[in-house]
């Protein structure tokens, strides 16, 4: 009997370690599908006026946004991965931890094979009347944004180790990034959601690599049941 009790719980926390959720495989198809698309509107370079009118309405916004859209930036550059990685393991969240340093390693790599496929010019170069803004990059590649790929990426890891109305938080995170980024000057909107498709790729694939806990420790699909 105490055999098979030994022999049950190590079943179970090898079963742990492999179960994965079928959201994650979801999110990173969505994401697959997304960026796609927009790499196909905008593969000529070009901005077409559907995009134009969105990114005038929030870039035309007053000036006195700036400093305030300026720092929200900020949550986007390159070291929030690795800060997020050293307040999971203070928090002693492995798994978060090694889950927001691939989630950082996996956005350099997407974001530079992207721009070796799709190649179009910021606002500051293919919209005449733009507004660049708190030094944001006049030139270079702009699709797709960086910044929205690292947020979208760490809040979809992030997000299975909240609760409640907490969930909310990583993903105002990304709205305000997408926003600023746009208002700032620093890319068009479809550079935007391109990146919010590329983020939700590398996040679903890292949770899919690393996996994710469950309410009661135990690895979960999303809809709560057991994997």
């Amino acid at each position: 009997m105490a055999s098979q009790k030994t022999s049950q719980k190590t079943s179970q926390k090898t079963s742990q370690k492999t179960r994965r959720r079928i959201g994650d495989l979801v999110a990173a198809s969505a994401g697959l599908i997304v960026l796609i698309a927009c790499g196909f509107v905008v593969r000529d370079g070009t901005v077409g006026s559907l995009e134009l009118s969105v990114f005038q309405a929030i870039n035309g916004l007053p000036d006195a946004l700036t400093p305030v859209m300026n720092a929200v930036q900020l949550l986007g550059v390159l070291v929030v991965g690795p800060v997020v990685a050293a307040g999971a393991l203070i928090l002693r969240r492995w798994r978060l931890a090694i889950a927001a340093l691939v989630v950082t390693a996996g956005k350099l790599l997407a974001e530079r094979t992207v721009w070796e496929l799709v190649q179009r010019s910021r606002p500051g170069k293919t919209i005449p009347d733009a507004v660049v803004r708190a030094g944001s990059p006049a030139s270079g590649v702009s699709f797709v944004s960086g910044h929205v790929v690292l947020v979208t990426g760490l809040a979809w890891v992030i997000t299975p180790y909240l609760r409640g109305r907490w969930r909310i938080v990583p993903w105002v995170v990304v709205a305000f990034v997408s926003f600023a980024r746009v208002y700032l000057g620093a890319h068009a909107p479809l550079d935007v959601l391109g990146g919010l498709g590329l983020g939700l790729l590398v996040g679903g694939l890292t949770n899919l690599a690393v996996g994710v806990p469950g309410a009661d420790g135990r690895f979960r699909d999303r809809s709560g049941c057991s994997g």
